[in-house]
């Protein structure tokens, strides 16, 4: 028996050995591996450590969570299918009674749940890692300096985006299929689990061939400059696309049917569909459906298109993006005319401290100046968005044809859908760390912890600032849904409610968001309670937000519903609105005074073994 092989049934021994021992075992043999391995491995690394992901270098730690979190919804969801495939039956069992599998359509609504999944899961993922796809300035400035081809750089970054997304594409969807087969007891458990891998796996590959395709042509297209400018509303697009997609599943649920049985354009030109036709030919066989030949035929052409498209456009664009990173573009002065009327009011009533004018005008240039604080709202924005279409859509069945009406309760609701969006996503991007060069100002002049008259300006600089956007971007919200909402909505007293809720929401979600925020924005430190809260477990973020995002939303809809009733309980809302906003401001004053009354620490002085992290 070879020895290597007698290795694998021997015991590890773990003593501890002495130095001697240790010297006389020989140097460590480091495993020899070829340059295109070393640049794989390093842009793999970057995909995992770079500012977007964790400013603080906890970002394994993060991605190993999100990777978690990304496989569990299929799993969870195949373990639930157990009892809809295998009923409980009454005992003497009759054979009248004994329940059977569920409907056929109902099987199919189950199968395009994992492909649906599949598809958005792989989307956000690549979304999410848009700007490592390309090399970036620093890359271009190390990795020209060292002996190393070209040709050699660009296929391990190749190889790294294939070695991410397959990654993650099989974490994502690898627990599913060994217990679909047992939860669903199908006919044939060789075919189904062959026609599910299959689906998935294209619906999956496709989602991240088209994000690398769109990016590719519009790099190799417009240019470093102009996709710059619309980069950002791009991620943004894709990602409300995805996440309303997944939303609107239950409605795809009924109406998937009706959709793919009449040929309708929306069952023709929705990917998630094509991949579900070329699952659903092989779990059939046969005796499939006609529609399922139709759809499998566009998914295997889109396929093919995607990928011709991706391996054509990505190399004229590296190449070009590589030649203007090193040519370099000309800076353009932002023309602040328009807005010098606006901050002429700004500072005459709202900042009129100048500490707190000091804040506010590094806030705006600070969050215009960095892409990581951008990627932050257009993210948060695009879930936003895919939320409040998904609530105010409805569709219902009219003569065979499915048709779209928007709701009325759905528009009310969705005011405090915007609302709460925008002042979370400007709230995670405040709070993130790894900014400490714009605080030594600040820190030099007031001191840390800043007294309590200079640290009340800096803070409140935040929150009006996160306040005035939050109602400039819920009131055009406000305006945009009238236009399609329906006419009881656009009487007088029902706008009046629309902007009084929409004023109060974000007044009261920037109140309780920045309650415990005790650092100027884009200031905090790793080790601060803020930067804390975002590098903490991710389930108990997630929970927090699934606990608070219902009941605004809730209130918002019921204070819509109480001040469209009359003028007086018009101004018992908005006396309402004003008390709390006064509680939740002397909350906020007390958790501050309570900050500026620590002990002041020494430059790299730790907080944690002084303290034991406890508040005095």
């Amino acid at each position: 028996m070879p020895e290597a092989f007698q290795r694998l049934f021997q015991r590890a021994d773990f003593t501890v050995q002495s130095l001697n021992v240790q010297a006389a075992m020989g140097p460590v043999r480091v495993p020899r591996r070829s340059q295109q391995s070393l640049l794989t491995r390093h842009f793999l690394e970057r995909f995992f450590n770079h500012e977007t992901a964790s400013p603080d270098g906890d970002a394994k730690t993060r991605m190993v969570q999100i990777a978690v979190a990304a496989g569990l919804p299929p799993f969870v969801v195949a373990m639930y299918l157990w009892p809809v495939y295998h009923p409980v039956i009454v005992w003497p069992p009759h054979p009248a009674h004994i329940p059977g599998p569920p409907p056929y359509w109902v099987q199919v609504n189950h199968h395009l749940f994992f492909v649906l999944y599949a598809f958005v899961a792989m989307g956000i993922a690549a979304v999410w890692e848009w700007d490592l796809f390309f090399p970036d300035l620093l890359d271009v400035m190390v990795l020209g300096t060292l002996p190393a081809p070209g040709r050699r750089v660009f296929l391990a970054r190749v190889a790294a985006i294939a070695v991410f997304l397959g990654g993650f594409l099989v974490d994502a969807n690898a627990l599913a299929p060994v217990v679909l087969v047992v939860a669903t007891d199908p006919p044939d458990a060789g075919r189904f689990l062959a026609g599910d891998v299959l689906g998935v796996l294209a619906s999956g590959i496709f989602a991240g061939l088209l994000v690398l395709a769109v990016q590719g042509v519009l790099v190799a297209v417009a240019g470093e400059r102009l996709f710059r400018k619309i980069s950002l509303a791009v991620q943004g697009l894709a990602v409300t696309l995805l996440v309303m997609a997944m939303l609107l599943f239950p409605v795809l649920t009924g109406v998937a049917p009706t959709l793919l049985q009449s040929n309708s354009a929306y069952a023709r030109w929705f990917p998630p569909f094509w991949f579900l036709g070329m699952e659903q030919r092989i779990i059939d066989g046969p005796a499939g459906l006609p529609v399922w030949d139709d759809m499998a035929r566009r998914g295997w052409l889109a396929l093919l298109v995607v990928a011709a498209v991706a391996l054509a456009a990505y190399p004229l664009a590296y190449v070009r993006r590589v030649r203007q990173l090193m040519v370099g573009g000309a800076s353009r002065a932002v023309r602040v005319g328009l807005a010098r009327p606006l901050m002429g009011v700004l500072h005459a009533t709202v900042v009129r401290a100048p500490v707190c004018r000091a804040v506010f005008h590094f806030i705006g240039q600070t969050m215009f100046r960095v892409p990581r604080y951008r990627i932050y709202l257009v993210l948060y924005g695009g879930v936003g968005l895919s939320v409040v279409i998904a609530t105010i859509l409805r569709f219902n069945i009219v003569a065979g044809h499915v048709k779209a009406e928007v709701s009325a309760d759905g528009v009310r609701v969705a005011i405090g859908i915007v609302a709460f969006w925008v002042i979370a996503g400007l709230r995670t991007a405040f709070v993130s760390s790894g900014n400490q060069r714009g605080s030594w100002v600040l820190r030099i002049v007031h001191g840390r912890p800043p007294g309590l008259d200079a640290a009340l300006p800096q803070l409140r600089a935040a929150q009006v600032w996160a306040a005035l956007c939050g109602v400039a971007v819920t009131l055009a919200a406000v305006v945009v849904l009238r236009m399609m909402a329906p006419a009881e909505l656009r009487t007088g007293q029902a706008t009046a409610a629309q902007v009084l809720v929409a004023c109060g929401d974000c007044l009261l979600l920037t109140d309780a968001f920045f309650l415990n925020v005790t650092s100027v924005a884009f200031t905090g430190e790793a080790g601060s309670q803020e930067s804390a809260e975002g590098a903490g477990s991710v389930a108990f973020t997630v929970l927090r937000y699934f606990t608070f995002f219902p009941l605004v939303t809730a209130v918002s809809l019921i204070a819509q519903h109480t001040v469209e009733s009359g003028a007086r309980q018009f101004g018992i809302v908005a006396v309402g609105i004003v008390v709390i906003h006064l509680w939740l401001r002397k909350r906020h004053r007390d958790v501050v005074r309570l900050h500026c009354g620590q002990l002041e620490l020494e430059e790299g002085e730790e907080d944690f073994p002084m303290k034991l992290g406890l508040r005095y």
